[in-house]
């Protein structure tokens, strides 16, 4: 007879749940919990309170991030589960603090076994992920694995003029640089896929694979501004008509490309903005996604070819990179005993991508990293309608909870 696998509590899950988004919670069911606010305190008071209970020991880092360890029997770098406790302006009640609770929820679970795992097990909380409050986004995961230089990180302000060293002190989660992440058996993170892909296909687990690479350019069309009653149409330098051309060339070419390229125009001003005037200049960003890197890199030819399409109708254009990033695949052996934990439990699972970023990006950078995705009701993230079933909470928690366990008898 096959022994029968150890599953969480889904009801205290559920419950957990709704207490943290108490927090922060908005009219509509919601959740406003910007990074170091009165209402982000709270949480990680809280947060605070449930790990003390369980016996676990608190430390907290020189960037805020909080570490709450149960002692293993043996001298070994921790399992470490987790994600973010922030949100952004009116957003849900699962993004980022799902992946948090995992990690209570597996302690609880292991505790209430009378399991004594030999090697320690830490919950992560990062401080400001979204970058709602302090941009950049992902910013204290940023400088923990040397993407971002601490110094400039500290001075970065808030729409009210506060720094992010003046908050930090200010919430008392100001801790040691001895106590940030730096080695760790494996990281592991849950959190709802934000986008349409696992719901249309009726999957209930999604095996990350990678966070896929990006580019971003910002286009500037310049051309000539001019009466537009007056000025005849063989005559103009119109910006606007050039960008239009430029855009309907981008998505063409871009398109024959692959079929999982995503690009996006995000921002389009187009100046003067006077509708008796012919517009004189637009600028507009671009961004493309993709996980292999030569199709990002053909992206950057295209997009650095665009002077010379032959559409710019008497006007100058010009491109400059913003940002890009490569892709960051996650280890192989951990995404593997993911999927195997899922077919072991009987649970519908695909291996995919996230074409959005996260903290285990940066993380798998210096430690074995492997994040899990359930499904997102309508693709609704950052959202007040953002939702994910109580039941793909659980099934997503009960993934994590036998990968650690197998991870426990494997090293």
């Amino acid at each position: 007879m096959q022994k029968q696998k150890l599953l969480i509590n889904g009801e205290r899950l559920k419950q957990e749940l709704e207490r943290f988004a108490n927090f922060g919670r908005t009219e509509n069911n919601g959740v406003t919990r910007l990074s170091l606010s009165k209402e982000d305190i709270q949480a990680r008071d809280y947060f605070c309170s449930c790990c003390e209970e369980l016996g676990m020991t608190v430390k907290v880092d020189d960037m805020g991030c909080m570490y709450a360890t149960l002692a293993g029997t043996e001298d070994q770098p921790p399992i470490v589960i987790g994600s973010h406790m922030d949100s952004v302006k009116k957003g849900g009640r699962f993004d980022g603090i799902l992946g948090v609770v995992t990690g209570l929820e597996v302690v609880r679970t292991l505790i209430e076994n009378q399991i004594k795992p030999n090697i320690p097990i830490t919950i992560v909380n990062f401080t400001n992920e979204e970058g709602a409050r302090f941009e950049p986004s992902m910013m204290v995961s940023g400088v923990l694995s040397g993407k971002f230089d601490k110094a400039v990180m500290l001075q970065k302000r808030d729409p009210e003029g506060i720094t992010f060293e003046e908050a930090l002190k200010e919430s008392g989660y100001e801790g040691d640089p001895q106590n940030r992440l730096k080695e760790a058996t494996a990281f592991l993170e849950l959190h709802i896929e934000q986008g349409p892909i696992l719901e249309k296909e009726s999957i209930t687990i999604g095996v990350v694979e990678c966070v896929v690479g990006m580019a971003c350019y910002e286009i500037e069309v310049t051309g000539d501004s001019n009466h537009a009653g007056t000025t005849p149409m063989s005559m103009r330098r119109d910006a606007l008509f050039t960008a239009n051309n430029l855009i309907n060339e981008i998505r063409k070419r871009l398109s024959a490309l692959d079929h999982e390229l995503v690009f996006t125009i995000g921002r389009l001003n187009v100046y003067p903005c006077i509708h008796t005037v012919i517009p004189n200049k637009v600028v507009f960003t671009l961004e493309a996604r993709h996980k292999d890197m030569g199709i990002v890199n053909t992206v950057k030819d295209i997009i650095q070819g665009f002077p010379d399409l032959g559409v710019n109708e008497g006007c100058e254009i010009k491109t400059t990179k913003l940002w890009d990033r490569d892709t960051v695949w996650f280890t192989p052996e951990l995404c593997d005993q993911l999927e195997q934990s899922a077919v072991s439990l009987g649970y519908t699972h695909r291996r995919m991508v996230s074409g959005a970023g996260h903290d285990a990006q940066f993380i798998a950078s210096y430690v074995p990293t492997a994040m899990l995705f359930v499904p997102s009701i309508n693709g609704k993230s950052h959202s007040e309608d953002e939702l994910t079933t109580w039941e793909d909470c659980e099934k997503g928690v009960n993934v994590i909870l036998d990968t650690v366990l197998k991870l426990l008898t494997k090293y």
